[in-house]
């Protein structure tokens, strides 16, 4: 780490936001990262940045416009359904198109942007993400299971997307909610784990 700000905790901050909850820069499109990105210093210090912020707030992946940055990067640490931990970066992500009939899990997600709230929700078993590493270089990440979902959940957030906005009207009602009632006890305990982290 390099100092006290180099970690930032993940929180929705007073800045305006958007009717379907999330502050504007979650509920836009991510910029595509170009040359001048690429082996950048600026580009490696961000990647780390976000590998500290998820894991001060106990994630196991982080869009960078969760941080406030309007770029089209993702950082993870997470598991398949064998036990396999995955931990890398891509920019430019995309998900590779699947038949309509692929198999779906419904299991438990959540989101730092949407602190204290989770519920099932289906996804496809599997996902190939495709998209170039912070040197330009072409990556191809396979997961299934848990890290699937990561990927098309972080995925999902460049695109301007919350994983609530795949849940019915009064679901994601309930997780606003939900939200709202345990967000400053969610802020209170990332900044403490934040300032442990630091000290």
């Amino acid at each position: 780490m390099r100092g006290s700000d180099s970690v930032r905790v993940a929180r929705t901050s007073d800045r305006p936001t958007d009717h379907r909850g999330g502050e504007e820069i979650l509920r836009r499109t991510c910029r595509t990262a170009t040359g001048e990105d690429f082996g950048s210093e600026r580009l490696a210090r961000l990647i780390d940045d976000m590998f500290a912020t998820m894991y001060v707030a106990d994630g196991c992946g982080l869009a960078a416009n969760q941080v406030d940055v309007d770029l089209r990067l993702f950082v993870y640490d997470c598991a398949d359904d064998d036990g396999v931990r995955h931990v890398g970066h891509v920019l430019n992500p995309v998900v590779e198109e699947q038949d309509p009939g692929r198999p779906l899990i419904e299991d438990v997600e959540g989101c730092l942007s949407v602190p204290g709230a989770n519920t099932r929700l289906a996804r496809p078993a599997r996902a190939v993400v495709r998209g170039v590493d912070q040197h330009g270089e072409p990556v191809t990440i396979e997961g299934t299971g848990y890290f699937a979902r990561c990927l098309q959940h972080e995925t999902d957030h460049l695109n301007g997307n919350l994983y609530i906005d795949r849940l019915s009207a009064r679901d994601r009602k309930r997780m606003m909610k939900q939200t709202a009632d345990r967000r400053e006890q969610v802020f209170a305990e990332r900044a403490a784990k934040a300032a442990k982290t630091v000290g």
